[in-house]
C-alpha cells in the first residue's frame, strides 16, 4: 500500500511532504475508498520520522477531505463525492436539466392553501404572540395541534411529549446530541436516508449499516449487531423508505422491536412518509413507546419550504432534546407554528395531503408504464421508485450518463452506510419533475440508457 514511499523534495515540513505524497497515490488510484492506512507508528518507523509528524500528516489528509478516522477502524481512504451521489437540499436550476434528485411536492397545493391562508392570519387569536420568546419545545398550542394529528400515531394526544422542529432533520440532529456521545454505535439500513450519515460524521459516532432484504432491516442480523456492537440506538425509516420504497410489515416491525426490546436499544424511526401511505400499520411509537423517538414533519407530505417537523419521545429523553434545540435556535419561529397549525387544524393539511396522494398515483402509473421491463421497487403513492440496474451499469455510472443526457438521479453509493458495494441502483423522484410530461420524457431517456448499456464504452459505467 505505502511500499516504497518517497517524500517529495521540498522546503516543506515533512508532515507536509508526507501528506502531499499520499494524497498523490489516492490522485492516481493506488488508494482506493475504504483502504484502511497502515498505522501511525508502522509508517513512522518505515520512513525514519516520528509519530507526531505521521499524525499531523493525517490531520492535513483529513482536512483535504482525503482520508477518514473511523473509531476502532483506523483511518481509512474517504470516498470522493461526485456530482451525481452528494448530499443534496435542493433541486438544480441548470436550464435543459429534469432534476430528478430531490424529493419535492409533485402539486402546487400548499402554495394555494397558503396563499388562502396568509391573508387571514392576523385575525387569528394567537397571532399576537408571534413577536415574543417561547419556550425551546414550541409554543403549547401548536404542540397540541400536532399532538392531535399523530393521535392513534404516536404519543396518544399528549402534547407534553411533543417537540417542534425546524424540519425533521433539524428533529434528529436535536435527538442524535440528546441520546448518543461521540463514538457511540448507531445502527441503521445499509443503504438509508443520507442525512443520518451526515448528522452521525459531524457529530463522531459510529454509525454502522445492516443487511436488507426486500422487506427491510433482517432482524437476525439486528439480533447479532446488538450483541456484537452494543450499540445506542437503531436508526429507521419504516413507511416508503428513502431511497428504497420498502414499507415495513407489521409483523417485521414486531420482530425487530422484540430484539430492541431484549438489547435495550432505543429505535429512532423517521416516520416523514407515513402520511403518504394509503393503509395504517402500526408505527414503532405505537409498538414500543417507552422505547421509541419518534420523528415526522411536513416536508415530505405537504412541502419542505415549510420547514416544520416534530419529535415525540419519552418523557426521560424528550427535556434533552428540548435542551439540544434551544442550543440551535432557541425554538421554531412561532410564525411557521401558526401557518401549520392552522393547516392541522381546520383539514386543509389533510386535504393537501390527499392531492399529493392522488398526483403520485399517476406518476407511478406513468413509470409502470415506461420501465415496464425493469426491476423497480416502488409504491403507488411513494414520491420516489428504487430502479435496479441490469448489467452493465453501476449507480455512479448510471446517473453520470442520464445527467449527460438532461436526467438527474442519485445512485445507491449516495445512500450506502459503510463503503462495500451494496447495490447497483438509482433513486428516481417521481414528484420532482415540474410536469408529468417531462416525468414520461425522463422516464424515457432512462429506459434508452438501461436499454442501450451494452453499447456503452465499459469505462464509463
Amino acid at each position: 500500500m505505502l511500499e516504497n514511499l518517497e517524500l517529495p523534495q521540498s522546503d516543506a515540513p515533512i508532515y507536509q511532504r508526507l501528506a502531499d505524497a499520499i494524497g498523490e497515490r489516492i490522485a492516481r488510484g493506488e488508494l482506493v475508498a475504504g483502504e484502511r492506512l497502515p498505522p501511525h507508528r508502522e509508517i513512522a518507523r518505515s520512513l525514519g520520522i516520528n509519530v507526531t509528524t505521521v499524525t499531523r500528516a493525517f490531520s492535513a489528509l483529513q482536512q483535504r477531505g482525503l482520508v477518514e478516522a473511523r473509531p476502532g477502524r483506523g483511518t481509512l481512504i474517504a470516498i470522493r463525492e461526485t456530482e451525481e451521489s452528494s448530499f443534496k437540499s435542493a433541486p438544480s436550476d441548470e436550464a435543459g436539466l429534469i432534476d430528478l434528485s430531490v424529493n419535492r411536492p409533485a402539486t402546487s397545493a400548499y402554495l394555494e392553501a397558503l396563499s388562502t391562508l396568509m391573508p387571514r392570519l392576523a385575525r387569528d387569536r394567537r397571532f399576537g404572540s408571534l413577536q415574543d420568546y417561547h419556550p425551546p419545545e414550541g409554543p403549547l398550542w401548536a404542540r397540541s395541534a400536532v399532538a392531535d394529528w399523530l393521535n392513534g400515531v404516536a404519543g396518544d394526544g399528549d402534547a407534553g411529549r411533543v417537540v417542534l422542529t425546524d424540519g425533521a432533520q433539524h428533529g434528529l440532529a436535536c435527538v442524535l446530541r440528546a441520546l448518543a456521545q461521540r463514538d457511540d454505535v448507531i445502527l441503521a439500513d445499509a443503504i438509508t436516508y443520507q442525512g443520518i450519515g451526515a448528522l452521525c460524521r459531524s457529530q463522531g459516532l459510529d454509525l454502522r449499516g445492516l443487511p436488507i432484504d426486500r422487506e427491510g432491516m433482517r432482524p437476525d442480523a439486528f439480533d447479532t449487531a446488538c450483541t456484537t456492537l452494543r450499540p445506542r440506538a437503531v436508526f429507521l425509516v419504516p413507511s416508503l423508505h428513502n431511497p428504497t420504497t420498502v414499507t415495513l410489515s407489521e409483523e417485521r416491525r414486531r420482530a425487530l422491536a422484540v430484539v430492541a426490546r431484549r438489547h435495550n436499544v432505543l429505535i429512532i424511526e423517521d416516520d416523514v412518509y407515513r402520511p403518504l401511505l394509503d393503509r395504517v400499520i402500526p408505527s414503532f411509537a405505537a409498538l414500543e413507546p417507552e422505547l421509541t423517538v419518534h420523528i415526522s414533519g411536513l416536508s415530505k407530505c405537504i412541502a419542505p419550504g415549510l420547514r416544520y417537523g416534530f419529535v415525540v419521545a419519552p418523557r426521560a429523553v424528550l427535556g434533552n432534546v428540548a435542551a439540544a434545540l434551544r442550543l440551535d435556535c432557541w425554538s421554531i419561529s412561532p410564525l411557521t407554528a401558526l401557518i401549520a397549525t392552522n393547516l392541522l387544524e381546520d383539514g386543509t393539511a389533510t386535504r393537501i395531503i390527499e392531492v399529493q396522494r392522488e398526483e403520485l398515483r399517476r406518476r407511478q402509473a406513468v413509470l409502470r408504464e415506461a420501465l415496464a421491463a425493469f426491476d423497480v421497487q416502488t409504491h403507488e403513492t411513494s414520491p420516489h421508485a428504487w430502479l435496479h440496474l441490469p448489467e452493465p451499469w453501476r449507480g455512479a455510472g448510471f446517473a453520470r450518463a442520464c445527467r449527460q443526457r438532461g436526467v438527474g438521479l442519485l445512485p445507491a453509493d449516495a445512500f450506502a452506510v459503510g463503503r462495500e458495494t451494496l447495490a447497483h441502483a438509482v433513486r428516481i423522484n417521481l414528484g420532482a419533475a415540474p410536469s408529468v410530461n417531462d416525468l414520461r420524457h425522463a422516464l424515457a431517456i432512462i429506459a434508452a440508457l438501461l436499454n442501450s448499456g451494452h453499447l456503452e464504452i465499459s469505462g464509463s459505467v
